[in-house]
C-alpha cells in the first residue's frame, strides 16, 4: 500500500459526497433527467479533468457548461470555434499600454476556471492545438513566458458529431486529453415540458446560486490523490487498458493518460460515494466515458463502435474479488 500525504485540509468522504450532491441537485435545476451526465460531470470536476460534449444543436450543452461553473461560483469564459479563431485569442496577447509605454499581456479566455469552447472542432488544428498545453500542464507559453492558469481549470468542449461540413475533426492528442465525452440527449417529454414553462432551462439558469467555491473544490481535487486504491484494483485498470492495446478491432489503444485519468475519475466516484477506498464496479462505472474515445477503432474512429467495444472488454476482464 503506498502512503498518500493528505492534504492541509482534508475533505473527508461524507463532506464530498455532501458537495457533490448539493452540486448535482442545483444542475438538476437547470439541466432536467440528465443525472448520470450530471454526475460524471462532478467527478471529471473533482477528478480535476475535462469534459466533451457531444450532441446535436439545442440539447444543453452550453446551458450544463454554465450550470456548472455557476455551481461552484467558478469564472467561466467562453469560445466559439471558428475557421479564422487564432491560438492567442485563446492564450492572450501582448498589447502597447500608450500610457506607459510598455507591452503589456492581456490575459485570453483560458484564464478562467471553466472555459467553454462551443462548437471545438470548427476551430483549425493550429487553433485547438493551443489547448494542448493548457489541458495537460494547467499553464499556456505565449509572448515568450510561461504563466499558471487558474486553480480550479476545467475545460469543456463542445461539437455536433453529425455536422461535418467545415469541422477539423479532433486529433488524437486532443482527444486523449478530454477525461470523459458525455452525450445529453434529448430531453423526456416530462423535462421538455418544464422547459417550456420556464421550470427548467435558460430560464431556471438565472435563478440558481452557488452551492460551493472554488476553494472548496481545490479541496475535493487534493482529497481525490488521497483515496485508497488497492493493488488488485489497479491492475484492473491495467487489464483494461492493456484490453484496448490488444484488440483485434482496436488499432489505437488507451494510452498511459488514459490509464491516469480513469484510475483518478473512479478515485473520485469513490469519494462521492462516500468510501475511502475504489471498488472495481467504481471503476466499471466510468470506464466508457473515460475510455472510448481514447482508441481507435479499425477503419477510422467512431465513438458509437468504441463505446461498444469497451464494454465488451468490461464483460471480458477478470474482476477482482475479496
Amino acid at each position: 500500500m503506498t502512503t498518500t500525504t493528505v492534504p492541509p485540509r482534508d475533505m473527508s468522504p461524507a463532506s464530498a459526497a455532501a458537495l457533490a450532491g448539493a452540486i448535482e441537485t442545483n444542475m438538476r435545476r437547470v439541466i432536467r433527467g440528465k443525472e448520470q451526465a450530471i454526475r460524471l460531470a462532478v467527478i471529471t470536476l473533482f477528478g480535476s479533468g475535462h469534459i466533451l460534449l457531444e450532441d446535436v444543436p439545442g440539447t444543453g450543452k452550453t446551458l450544463f457548461a454554465k450550470a456548472l461553473a455557476r455551481s461552484v461560483h467558478g469564472e467561466l469564459r467562453r469560445v466559439q470555434g471558428t475557421p479564422d479563431l487564432l491560438p492567442a485569442d485563446l492564450t492572450g496577447v501582448a498589447v502597447l499600454d500608450p500610457r506607459e509605454g510598455a507591452w503589456r499581456f492581456r490575459e485570453g479566455p483560458l484564464f478562467a476556471n471553466v472555459v467553454l469552447v462551443d462548437e471545438i472542432n470548427r476551430a483549425t488544428p493550429r487553433t485547438q492545438s493551443a489547448l494542448l498545453e493548457a489541458m495537460e500542464e494547467r499553464q499556456i507559453t505565449a509572448d515568450g513566458s510561461t504563466r499558471a492558469l487558474p486553480d480550479p481549470f476545467m475545460v469543456i468542449g463542445t461539437q455536433n458529431p453529425h455536422e461535418h461540413h467545415g469541422t477539423f475533426p479532433l486529433v488524437e492528442a486532443q482527444r486523449d486529453r478530454f477525461t470523459m465525452v458525455l452525450n445529453l440527449g434529448l430531453p423526456s417529454r416530462e423535462s421538455e415540458r418544464a422547459i417550456l414553462r420556464g421550470e427548467a432551462g435558460a430560464d431556471a439558469l438565472a435563478h440558481i446560486a452557488p452551492v460551493a467555491d472554488v476553494a472548496a473544490v481545490r479541496e475535493a481535487v487534493r482529497a481525490v490523490r488521497a483515496i485508497h486504491v488497492a493493488d488488485p484494483v489497479a491492475d484492473y485498470v491495467l487489464d483494461i487498458v492493456a484490453a484496448t492495446r490488444h484488440h483485434d478491432e482496436i488499432e489505437l489503444g488507451a494510452s498511459p493518460r488514459a490509464s491516469v485519468g480513469l484510475q483518478r475519475s473512479a478515485q473520485a466516484q469513490a469519494m462521492i460515494e462516500g468510501r475511502t477506498y475504489v471498488l472495481p464496479d467504481d471503476v466499471k462505472a466510468v470506464a466508457v466515458p473515460a475510455l472510448a474515445h481514447r482508441i481507435t477503432t479499425v477503419g477510422g474512429f467512431d465513438l458509437a463502435r468504441s463505446r461498444h467495444l469497451i464494454d465488451t472488454i468490461l464483460r471480458r476482464v477478470s474482476v477482482p474479488r475479496g
